[in-house]
């Protein structure tokens, strides 16, 4: 029996000596374990963060570049279509929204004068309330679903677009078949629409009325100019089955979205044929020459805005591509990422931008090294 104890009590002092020699190792495997199972840490969260929002500035600034209320609308559902996988803008007219142009669901145009069910649950408390609405695919106008197919996890949003006291239009968007979609994101994008939009239309008036003043023989500072609170950028967007009403509305008008009048077409037609560089080519062409000609103004504009001491120290000493050369050849390879292999890569719109923007079109402050 006493032997039995010995043996024992030396088994004992063995083990702990064992463990006693592994103990650190175990627990330094036990903390990893328990580390590698948590989620991330918040200290990741502000660089996801500074992700996301350069993503937004960069759509902000592309709907910014745009000059006419087409192309504001354009780029709306272009920066749109980068943070869901479908969205379409249809236009309210005499309580009507119809279809404009989409992105996502095939051709730009397939949602053009698709009459959306105005009483539908997502579709009607974004118009009657002014609010962003998420809903289901399920409670979409039955039309709609059955013409253009729901996003596999059902999950849609319908967005106002307002211009001051009224919803001009509705922006629909869904995760199309990945599911992914960012409603704050397009939340944003709608709002600064909304407002440059306004903005523009409001710039136009006021130019409008400083050259009938001066038409008429009056200097514009001497002269008061009075601007409407907005210009309805739809009003040329009326449904085709909508009876006029007896009584037009008395909303000033200065510019529409849709379609000109075919006199102001043809009195145009001459002078942009002469002007425009991008006459000779197809709709299609022009186009793409267009946007890429907005892509590389955005991606300039970027640089700009993150790297300001280093643009004005460039400036002043002629060396502004030394400086920028990791951002500009970053960006050089996006944009020949996404219009290197279309039809606008016959011009280099990128480089033309470099010196018009950064350079302040004297390419000698580029530096040096700067390729011509």
């Amino acid at each position: 029996m006493a032997e039995h104890t010995e043996v024992r009590q030396i088994v004992e002092r063995a083990i702990a000596q064992a463990f006693e020699g592994h103990v650190p190792q175990l627990r330094a495997q036990l903390v990893q374990s328990v580390v590698d199972a948590l989620p991330a840490q918040p200290s990741a969260a502000p660089a996801a963060a500074r992700g996301d929002v350069s993503g937004l500035v960069r759509s902000v600034a592309y709907i910014h570049a745009g000059t006419t209320q087409k192309e504001i609308l354009r780029a709306l559902l272009t920066a749109g279509s980068e943070h869901c996988s479908r969205i379409a803008l249809f236009v309210v007219k005499a309580g009507v929204a119809m279809g404009w142009q989409s992105r996502g669901f095939g051709e730009d145009e397939v949602v053009k004068d698709f009459s959306l069910d105005m009483t539908a649950g997502p579709v009607s408390h974004a118009y009657q309330n002014r609010v962003a609405t998420p809903g289901n695919i399920a409670e979409m106008d039955a039309r709609f679903v059955e013409q253009f197919g729901g996003p596999v996890n059902e999950q849609v949003l319908v967005l106002p677009l307002g211009l001051k006291e009224k919803v001009a239009a509705l922006v629909y968007a869904d995760g199309g078949d990945s599911g992914t979609m960012d409603s704050a994101a397009l939340e944003l994008l709608v709002l600064a629409t909304s407002a440059w939009l306004e903005v523009t239309s409001l710039r136009k008036q006021a130019a409008q009325k400083e050259a009938e003043a001066s038409a008429r023989g009056v200097e514009p500072a001497t002269q008061p100019v009075k601007v409407s609170s907005f210009s309805d950028p739809f009003a040329g967007h009326a449904p085709k089955h909508v009876a006029p009403s007896p009584v037009p509305e008395p909303e000033p008008v200065t510019e529409v979205v849709e379609v000109a009048s075919a006199h102001a077409a043809a009195a145009g037609a001459a002078p942009a044929a002469a002007t425009d560089p991008l006459a000779g080519l197809s709709p299609e062409d022009a186009e793409m020459h267009r946007k890429a000609q907005r892509f590389a103004r955005l991606l300039v504009d970027e640089i700009k805005l993150y790297n300001q001491a280093k643009v004005a120290e460039g400036r002043r000493n002629k060396d502004l591509y030394d400086r920028l050369k990791p951002d500009i050849e970053k960006s050089r390879g996006t944009y020949q990422k996404r219009y290197g292999n279309t039809a606008a890569a016959s011009t280099d719109y990128f480089q033309q931008e470099l010196v018009r923007s950064l350079g302040e079109d004297d390419p000698s402050i580029m530096g040096a090294n700067f390729r011509r």
